[in-house]
């Protein structure tokens, strides 16, 4: 099965950030309408749900394309991910308003505050996440189309 590598890799890298974003969504709405804490929806998972699934695929299209030149595995290529997304993230969220940079942390929406001792926490244990989520769903989903290494 040589046909189309690169879209095979898109939509192994897809399969998994789409049903997680839509239980987050779910989270989101329960937390929203039956709990009424003041969360924008529209403005918090809406951008997400576009954007790292379709990032997701082309990343794991990233890794196809330089298999052969880098030999990096594909947990080490999934957790070069979160540097991306983070300062992506906080750049965008700074440029629109969501975000407000204070002298301890982070203020989403005026409503949760995230300090830098938390983030320096929960960052790490982001990198070990995507390196197991790449490695063993990810990389499940590669064998299953054909395209692991």
């Amino acid at each position: 099965m040589s046909n189309h590598p690169y879209l095979r890799a898109y939509m192994a890298g897809i399969s998994v950030p789409t049903p997680l974003l839509l239980i987050a969504l779910t989270l989101f709405l329960i937390a929203r309408f039956v709990w009424n804490i003041p969360v924008p929806v529209e403005r918090v998972i809406i951008f997400p749900m576009a954007i790292i699934p379709n990032l997701f695929g082309v990343w794991n299209m990233v890794h196809l394309a330089t298999r052969g030149r880098s030999r990096l595995p594909l947990g080490i290529h999934g957790a070069i991910l979160p540097f991306i997304l983070a300062p992506a993230g906080s750049l965008l969220g700074c440029s629109l308003g969501f975000l407000h940079v204070t002298h301890n942390g982070f203020t989403y929406f005026g409503v949760v505050e995230i300090r830098y001792a938390f983030l320096a926490i929960v960052f790490p244990v982001a990198l070990i996440v995507y390196y197991l989520v790449w490695k063993y769903l990810i990389g499940f989903f590669n064998e299953v189309a054909g395209i692991a290494e």
